[in-house]
């Protein structure tokens, strides 16, 4: 006797989600690139080197041979700013940039951050290690992504995060050595330079248009500029902090 009856197919398996596209990245045609060289300078009295007390770790003290200078604000003989970040700040919207494969390191070294600025693309690993032969510990005081904090001890294995959402600037601290800091920048492309000893800066590669180009540090604060960038063409912008 038959109890039931189905007109359903069998063996048919069932349907999960639809899979997703493939996120459609920009690709920048270097035949309508350019790109935006500068240099970063202070003006008025150039501010006094200021000592680090790192007594509570004979370790740090050794590693400086107990001078170490707060690296706050560097300034060089003729008024070049180091360690300032530049980045344009608008006029790539509408662009997804795929982030790099290569990772950027920040690694803790003579009881340092090195470096102490430094940008990252999101979803770029950023690679921590310790070269220090004393214990570490990391601790990115995010506001917009997620706040993290990890202590690496002596040849610990390199730590691998990621940062989802771009954020300027992300504040790092070693909650073990209280003088120990550095400042990421997050961006959602790969448009940013951190300024060298001699203050200058250079971005490669960057679309034709008309841009707001950014520069930030630590102690002097933000300038901005709008920029236009045309194919085969270096652009220069160049900026002045006035000292108090």
């Amino acid at each position: 006797m038959t109890l039931g009856c189905s007109n359903a197919p069998k063996n048919v398996p069932s349907t999960g989600p639809a899979p997703q596209p493939a996120p459609s990245f920009y690709k920048v045609d270097p035949a309508t690139a350019g790109s935006l060289t500068g240099t970063i300078k202070f003006s008025g009295k150039k501010p006094s080197p200021k000592l680090i007390d790192m007594r509570e770790d004979p370790a740090c003290v050794e590693a400086h041979h107990g001078k170490a200078y707060d690296q706050s604000l560097v300034v060089s003989s003729n008024g070049s700013v180091a360690n300032a970040f530049v980045y344009i700040k608008a006029g790539l919207e509408g662009k997804n940039f795929e982030a790099p494969k290569s990772p950027v390191t920040i690694d803790q070294s003579g009881c340092w951050f090195r470096p102490g600025v430094l940008g990252i693309q999101t979803n770029q690993t950023l690679q921590v290690t310790n070269s220090d032969p004393v214990t570490h510990n990391i601790h990115p005081m995010a506001e917009v992504n997620r706040e993290w904090n990890h202590s690496q001890g002596p040849g610990d294995a390199p730590l691998s995060r990621h940062f989802i959402k771009p954020e300027i600037m992300i504040r790092v601290k070693c909650n073990i050595h209280s003088w120990m800091h550095a400042f990421i920048g997050v961006l959602p492309h790969p448009y940013f330079d951190v300024s060298r000893d001699d203050g200058s800066f250079e971005i490669k590669n960057l679309p034709a248009g008309t841009y707001s180009i950014a520069v930030w540090q630590e102690n002097l604060g933000t300038q901005e500029q709008q920029i236009t960038v045309t194919p085969h063409t270096n652009t220069s912008a160049n900026f002045t902090f006035k000292g108090k």
